[in-house]
């Protein structure tokens, strides 16, 4: 909703692809070096939500690709550093996970360097069985 001091949307439209790109193109340890072509295909694919301020100014971001009925997988997903420790994270972390669409998804998963202690208060952990899975890299 507009009428609070920062809000999120999930209208594409709103996303200032400038400044999510430049995050994850220079800022991000997990994006650095990605092209411009790769970072528009997988906001086009994606459930993507917004974090703005009260001025439509972009503050903070973060994607989920889903099949909406069994899986989950939350990405790229920051907060601009001048906008840190003011609760951003948590409310796009809990607006993703209330989202009405996303409430049938039984797995989540996601991939964190640093930020174990904000997912872990949505109920995520390490993998109960990580000998289970499998993946395959091409970088």
């Amino acid at each position: 909703m507009k009428n609070e001091l920062y809000y999120i949307s999930t209208d594409k439209s709103l996303i200032n692809m400038e400044i999510v790109f430049n995050f994850l193109h220079n800022d991000s340890y997990w994006a650095q070096g990605r092209s411009r072509e790769t970072f528009e295909r997988s906001v086009t694919n994606s459930l993507c939500f917004t974090l703005l301020d009260s001025t439509d100014k972009q503050v903070g971001f973060a994607r989920v690709i889903t099949d909406y009925a069994v899986f989950a997988w939350l990405l790229d997903v920051f907060i601009l550093d001048n906008y840190r420790g003011l609760g951003l994270g948590k409310k796009l972390i809990t607006t993703i996970m209330e989202h009405p669409d996303l409430q049938q998804i039984k797995r989540w998963a996601l991939g964190t360097k640093d930020a174990h202690g904000l997912y872990k208060k949505y109920g995520f952990k390490p993998l109960a069985h990580p000998e289970n899975m499998m993946e395959r890299r091409l970088y």
